[in-house]
């Protein structure tokens, strides 16, 4: 039987993406509003505290088109955390203006082979990429993805040798956009629909569609690769909020 990989996991994570019900929105009273809006800030206020003390991370994104019009992203030592952070949330005002669009529960995700010759629980570099702080850039890409099992082409079934050496030519296109694109890996087995999520961050939006089409070419992602929904948008502050919600 093929081995399997070893993986170095980190904080777990919350892809949390809601639509804004526009309608109940404008019918709401100037109060409720208010209330709403206070509500939500004191709640990424709360978040952004986490993140300033090392404890987890926040991300907070505008999406274009109509699969979500907004992003809550959180990231957190445990799974409880996470738990907590969501009913918090669903329990506030502005809740009942924010309709369920897509969620996606899953841990930061490293291979064993990128800690060769280091200790994963001391090395900082390891720990910095098990543990991150969401790069504050101006937009973001989000897609689930799986690998395929079909009989020609199994994932599961290469030898760890083969299935390394396609990831690293894999990695090889990715370091060409160093400095462009920035990237978090996390893992969803056993936690949701798809094996694995990406999330990308750039400056530069043109720089996804250049990344993800060129690796399209790579082996591992001709042969193998399934992709789900793909989100983008752009970094918004709480500061935000009030003008996003503005009628």
């Amino acid at each position: 039987m093929p081995e399997a990989v070893e993986t170095l996991d980190g904080w777990y994570c919350l892809h949390d993406f809601r639509q804004v019900d526009w309608t109940a929105w404008k019918l709401a009273s100037e109060e409720e509003r208010k209330q709403a809006l206070k509500e939500l800030d004191e709640l990424l206020s709360g978040w952004e505290e986490v993140e300033s003390n090392k404890n987890g991370s926040v991300g907070f994104y505008q999406i274009i088109g109509q699969k979500a019009d907004l992003l809550f992203m959180n990231l957190r030592p445990t799974m409880e955390e996470l738990t907590e952070l969501e009913t918090a949330f669903n329990k506030t005002k502005m809740a009942e203006f924010l309709i369920p669009a897509y969620s996606f529960v899953s841990v930061v995700e490293l291979s064993t082979y990128m800690a060769k010759g280091k200790d994963p629980d001391t090395d900082p570099e390891i720990q910095a990429r098990l543990k991150p702080i969401l790069p504050k850039w101006d937009h973001i890409c989000f897609y689930p993805m799986d690998r395929k099992r079909e009989s020609d082409n199994n994932w599961f079934m290469e030898e760890k040798d083969e299935r390394g050496r396609l990831m690293y030519e894999h990695g090889m296109t990715g370091r060409k956009y160093a400095g462009k694109v920035r990237q978090i890996i996390t893992g969803s087995i056993g936690f949701d629909d798809w094996e694995w999520g990406v999330t990308l961050y750039a400056h530069d939006m043109l720089q996804f569609k250049k990344l993800i089409y060129e690796m399209r070419f790579d082996e591992v992602s001709a042969r193998f690769a399934e992709f789900g929904e793909f989100f983008v948008g752009h970094r918004k502050s709480k500061d935000d909020v009030e003008k996003i919600m503005d009628v």
